[in-house]
């Protein structure tokens, strides 16, 4: 049994064959997914998607990229989301200082306003998080995120920066990357992390892993991400994939 903890069956890449990927996906194994909206389009897909679909959750956030698109209606529609029965998380939110359509400032602004939220609405967050690791931290320290925890997703940072993420209450996602033979960090950070600190995704349709990389991603994929933690651990598959669920259900509250 596998969770995939950051999926955009929401992206435009599904709309021909979503029926067939979820197919794949069950037949792979994976009995929950949780697909992560980030602007107004994407947040409102996700919503059809849970709604249509029982083992699909939501987290709805709004991604740094495109921070400078959001406004004070959108942050109180957020909150108005967060009570949602199958939204469980706040997120993506973060910074990225790869592509800079959103200035740094406004990035930090619209970040910070959403831990401040996701505190009020006691839901844990998912961070993404592109060439930002230390102003990262110290936002979640100043903000205290460490009151809600969450997700640091698609993790590509040093075992370092994984310890201090750990001890803000925050568990360490890995994805299609670890599987990269050149991928030296994180296989690092997937053979230091403590089993029950440990959640697997995909983040489809993108970083498929190895040897699909470069292609369409998909979560029936997230098995090959599970096969390769559990060889760098040493231990069986399906103990990953137990522990693995068992925490993202936890985080989560999935009962």
């Amino acid at each position: 049994m596998l969770f995939d903890t950051h999926v955009h069956l929401n992206a435009d890449q599904f709309e021909e064959d979503l029926d067939d990927v979820i197919t794949r996906a069950k037949e792979a194994g994976v009995e929950y997914m949780v697909v992560v909206g980030f602007d107004e389009l994407t947040i409102n897909r996700a919503l059809g998607l849970v709604e249509k679909y029982e083992f699909l959750y939501a987290a709805v956030g709004w991604h740094p990229v495109d921070a400078i698109d959001m406004t004070d209606e959108h942050l109180h529609w957020l909150e108005e989301l967060s009570s949602h029965p199958k939204v469980v998380a706040l997120g993506e939110m973060g910074l990225d200082y790869h592509w800079d359509k959103s200035p740094k400032d406004v990035q930090k602004d619209v970040f910070r306003k959403q831990i401040r939220l996701a505190k009020k609405v006691q839901l844990p967050i998912i961070i993404h998080n592109r060439e930002a690791d230390q102003d990262i931290v110290d936002i979640l320290k100043e903000e205290k995120a460490s009151e809600v925890g969450g997700i640091m997703h698609c993790f590509g940072g040093s075992v370092e920066i994984a310890k201090e993420c750990l001890a803000m209450n925050f568990h360490i996602s890995l994805g299609g990357p670890v599987t990269f033979k050149n991928a030296k960090r994180p296989k690092q950070v997937a053979k230091e992390i403590p089993m029950d600190r440990l959640l697997i995704e995909t983040d489809c349709p993108y970083l498929a892993p190895h040897p699909f990389r470069g292609k369409r991603n998909e979560p029936a994929y997230v098995k090959l991400v599970a096969e390769e933690i559990a060889e760098l651990k040493e231990i069986e598959f399906e103990q990953l994939a137990k522990q693995t669920t068992a925490n993202a259900k936890e985080i989560f509250g999935i009962s």
